[in-house]
């Protein structure tokens, strides 16, 4: 048996970018950041704050709600799958790209007031209850 599964939740880097297939499936793809923050050791070594970026891929419904919904800044939950794909560059490099397919996605910022600009801070509003840790969850 193996499991291929990922939970993130972080802030979002760009606004979703949002295509349609011919077929009229949507698909839009964004950054999440991720950070781990900062501490210092017994010693007094100081360890800095510790940022990943993700690229999250989102599908048909989720890409939808995306695109009308999601911006720059806002909090994610996110569930889905790791993706690795390669290519080769314009040298013919070969390169990889990790990518998170996105099975579940939750907003946890607070909804944006009709007519507020992006580029306005948003409040943070608390999500009702928090993910239950993994090794929470019933199998």
């Amino acid at each position: 048996m193996s499991v291929n599964k990922v939970i993130l939740i972080g802030n979002v880097g760009r606004d979703p970018e949002v295509r349609y297939l011919d077929n009229g499936v949507a698909v839009a793809t964004l950054t999440l950041a991720t950070s781990e923050r900062g501490y210092t050791l017994q010693n007094g070594t100081q360890v800095p704050e510790r940022t990943e970026w993700h690229n999250i891929v989102l599908w048909r419904g989720l890409a939808e709600v995306a695109e009308k919904y999601v911006r720059k800044g806002d909090k994610l939950y996110v569930e889905g799958k790791i993706r690795t794909r390669s290519y080769d560059d314009q040298n013919g490099v070969k390169r990889y790209v990790v990518e998170i397919f996105a099975d579940n996605m939750e907003m946890l910022s607070a909804p944006r007031q009709a007519g507020a600009q992006a580029s306005q801070p948003q409040p943070q509003a608390q999500p009702a209850q928090a993910p239950r840790p993994i090794d929470e969850v019933p199998f």
